[in-house]
């Protein structure tokens, strides 16, 4: 912890922002390139999957067509809603299991890690877990990478997950688009095709671009034996190699999060200069943010899109300086030290309160579990901006493809208010919200807390799931417990580093609800979506409520705290508020 002691009769710490204006430039410039980028990103986007020319396809088009015949689909035929589901399970599937055999078989791999350093097994329920979490997204991670995998573990089955994963998820993003776009459709493309091309046009390129400036900022790419070096003291530390730049890049870039090292981002080889951190977080957010573009230029109504981010952004500004508030103001247990200063205790000093705060709410809001510094050292309230992020379905830019319905859908629980507040039929883009779409709507924004909160008591009630509570107790141990499960629901993966999740209880029900997150959810929004597109477009009345106003805006806002708070806030009260109030 960095602390700097003062005489007590000096100022006491005051919660300005002038305190630290560095702070507050870095969360602006982040937030104006996010939002600077997302019409030129989302408009290319669009492009590419309404197959209309793009400067790559020279390159691109004789490869995407040896792979749509090496998988069949040289013609491209449209799937309904019920069939691209299917594929998207199939796909989730065989990737799972594909995993799963190869984390079984790596003790014959070749190349290093030498056995010696691998201490911990790889038992049947940590593969079984481990390949979920890397298939569904949430990189949820019960293990050290550096203690228990090989290299060509890492490169064969971890970053061939991140992408095959992270395209998935934006194939079905744009799958959801097209079922407000179309009419009197009965089909929402093909997933074989939209699979492809968000492997070539979107994620390969940016991820080889974005390697090679990791690795010109220091990250390691190479195949090398562990180092071990003798220190001052007359030790020996065992410093770990490998290709790790070839897996940091597509984590943040396919919303995965999975650190190649035990530290994730707060290790200096995996995050090694503010650039760096600073990069991978606008490869994290500047994707699913820019959908948001794509959603209003695909349906037409390129002013509802950013309806849809002007929200976003305003969740993440009210997050954010919550959560920077709580951290850089003097930590109150310290008090009678008279400390002056943030709380550093777990955050990486390269970084600072700025740069660990902002990483903590762009990850906890992308579906991106990489963290840069030690949640479970967060003051109350800053672990409590991360466990809502969570919990609202991560809206705010959200997973590559999956934060986009996961905010549409909120959508239209706010337009089926909406509409009973007028007494019309709620419409959204001239799709007519009945009483079935309506049931899908809120049976996708109660699928999250049922799990969570089911699976939290029953951890919190057997000597199972509280023998993973290795360090705190009390409100700190159940908020560890709450965290671990809203996490692995959101595909996001982060984990207090109090909770010891490496344990048939823990590998078994946080399967569950990674599965429940990721396939679960996908097969409403897509539901949803086959029954959108079926529909013919109505006109714009003066009885609709605009979907491109401030006015939709305020009520879609409103909807989410609202469901967030009846959903989540009992179990908050047990957790981070109880323990804030405390102090």
């Amino acid at each position: 912890m960095a602390l700097r002691l003062e005489s007590r009769h000096l100022r006491p710490p005051r919660l300005l922002l002038a305190d630290n204006p560095m702070r507050w430039l870095e969360y602006t410039v982040f937030l104006l390139l996010v939002v600077g980028l997302a019409r030129p990103v989302g408009l290319y986007l669009a492009r590419v999957f309404e197959r209309k020319p793009t400067f790559l396809d020279p390159a691109l088009r004789p490869i995407e067509s040896l792979l749509h015949r090496l998988l069949g689909v040289g013609g491209g035929q449209e799937m309904s809603a019920g069939v691209y589901t299917m594929c998207f399970l199939l796909f989730g599937a065989v990737s799972a299991g594909g995993l799963f055999l190869l984390l079984l078989a790596q003790r014959w791999l070749p190349g290093g890690p030498a056995d010696r350093y691998l201490t911990t097994p790889m038992t049947l329920d940590l593969a079984a877990n481990t390949a979920i979490s890397f298939s569904t997204t949430t990189t949820w991670q019960a293990y050290g990478g550096e203690t228990t995998l090989r290299y060509f573990t890492q490169l064969l089955g971890l970053v061939s997950q991140n992408f095959l994963a992270g395209a998935s998820g934006l194939a079905l993003g744009i799958a959801f688009i097209r079922g407000f776009a179309r009419e009197r459709s009965a089909t929402l493309g093909n997933f074989w095709v939209d699979l492809v091309r968000a492997l070539l046009w979107v994620l390969l390129p940016l991820a080889l671009v974005g390697s090679l400036v990791l690795v010109w900022q220091g990250v390691p790419l190479n195949l090398a034996h562990y180092t071990e070096a003798h220190t001052l003291e007359g030790g020996i530390q065992t410093i770990a190699q490998g290709p790790v730049a070839a897996l940091e890049f597509i984590k943040n870039l396919g919303t995965n999060g999975g650190g190649f090292f035990n530290a994730n981002g707060a290790h200096p080889y995996e995050n090694p200069t503010p650039l760096v951190n600073f990069l991978g977080l606008l490869a994290i957010a500047v994707l699913p943010a820019s959908l948001t573009i794509t959603f209003g230029h695909m349906t037409g109504r390129p002013r509802a899109g950013w309806v849809l981010l002007a929200v976003m952004v305003v969740l993440f500004v009210g997050g954010l300086t919550v959560c920077d508030f709580a951290e850089s103001a003097a930590p109150p247990q310290l008090a009678d030290l008279h400390v002056s200063g943030g709380n550093m205790e777990g955050k990486e000093v390269r970084f600072g309160i700025g740069g660990s705060v902002l990483a903590a709410v762009v990850t906890s809001n992308g579906a991106t579990g990489s963290y840069n510094s030690m949640h479970g050292s967060y003051q109350p309230m800053g672990a409590l901006v991360l466990l809502l992020n969570m919990q609202i379905g991560e809206i705010v830019f959200g997973g590559l493809g999956t934060g986009l319905y996961s905010m549409v859908m909120i959508v239209l629980v706010a337009v089926f208010l909406g509409g009973l507040m007028i007494g019309r039929t709620p419409e959204y883009l001239g799709k007519k919200i009945t009483a079935a779409e309506t049931r899908l709507a809120v049976l996708y924004a109660l699928l999250t807390p049922a799990v969570v909160l089911v699976l939290t008591s029953v951890a919190i009630a057997t000597n199972a799931g509280r023998a993973g509570l290795v360090t705190n107790t009390g409100t700190r141990g159940f908020t560890e417990v709450l965290f671990a499960y809203t996490s692995c629901m959101a595909n996001n993966g982060q984990i207090m580093a109090g909770l010891n999740a490496n344990s048939v209880f823990y590998n078994v029900t946080t399967a569950v609800a990674m599965l429940a997150g990721r396939f679960g959810l996908a097969a409403l929004a897509l539901t949803l979506a086959g029954r959108l597109a079926a529909q013919r477009r109505w006109p714009t009345t003066e009885g609709t409520l605009p979907s491109d106003s401030a006015t939709l805006g305020a009520l879609v806002l409103g909807t989410i705290l609202l469901v967030g708070a009846l959903c989540f806030l009992p179990a908050l009260a047990l957790g981070p508020i109880a323990e804030a109030l405390r102090h």
